[in-house]
């Protein structure tokens, strides 16, 4: 197994190590959680976003998913150096797919965390023929938040003083406007070109860049770029009819 058991290299991210030392707990049986990623040196945030978003920004995008795909198969190998570089790679992407749907930093970067001592202990089931790396993480990572989400409202459900408190929780007639408010989008959504109503969905709701989709669609990034303004230009005109 090639660098497995042996120190990472002195170029390895700070947290990259963190994260690997709470895997290795975990997977020894230790107690799992004693390292939080905001525990961590303010240059950890500068080297989870170092590369990645320059990498994606440069049209690379095809050099960068070769690259994540062998990165990540040589983890699954227990490479920690291809761990620490996957880290740095994928983790400022990674990291923004979270905080989307939790909103809240200190709990994303929890997240990220054990998102990545998922992927040091799983990456043997990545499997480059049914996909690629970056779609394979934001996968986990998109699992893992939601097992996160419904663990704080199960939790909620369980508190035995929970109705003696009064509730911050959105009211009947909050929830029934949110819900009136998600279906007007929808309907609006719909209203889209097929190929808009696709880019929107991909750029908003599965974290996809811009440069992403117009590699995709054999597009300049500039034509991507329109496309996403006039499309959301489109559904601010319909949702304030």
């Amino acid at each position: 197994m090639p660098n497995a058991g042996r120190p990472l290299s002195d170029r390895t991210p700070f947290a990259a190590v963190k994260v690997l030392y709470c895997a290795e707990r975990q997977r020894s049986g230790l107690r799992y959680g004693l390292v939080r990623m905001n525990d961590m040196p303010e240059s950890t945030d500068q080297d989870r976003a170092s590369g990645t978003q320059r990498t994606i920004d440069s049209g690379g995008d095809n050099e960068l998913r070769d690259t994540l795909n062998r990165t990540l198969s040589a983890v699954a190998q227990e490479d920690r150096d291809a761990f620490a570089t996957l880290y740095r790679l994928a983790s400022a992407r990674v990291f923004g797919v979270i905080l989307r749907m939790v909103r809240d930093r200190a709990e994303a970067e929890d997240l990220l965390q054990d998102v990545f001592v998922n992927v040091w202990r799983r990456a043997s089931a990545f499997d480059p023929a049914r996909g690629s790396a970056m779609t394979w993480l934001i996968t986990l990572a998109r699992n893992r938040t939601i097992d996160r989400l419904r663990e704080h409202r199960e939790s909620a459900l369980d508190e035995p003083d929970a109705l003696a408190i009064p509730s911050e929780d959105p009211t009947p007639a909050a929830l029934a406007e949110a819900s009136e408010a998600r279906q007007r989008l929808e309907d609006c959504m719909q209203r889209l070109e097929p190929q808009q109503r696709g880019v929107v969905r991909e750029a908003f709701f599965s974290g996809a860049s811009y440069s992403e989709l117009a590699s995709r669609l054999s597009v300049p990034l500039g034509t991507m770029k329109s496309w996403i303004r006039r499309s959301l230009m489109q559904l601010k005109m319909c949702l304030e009819q």
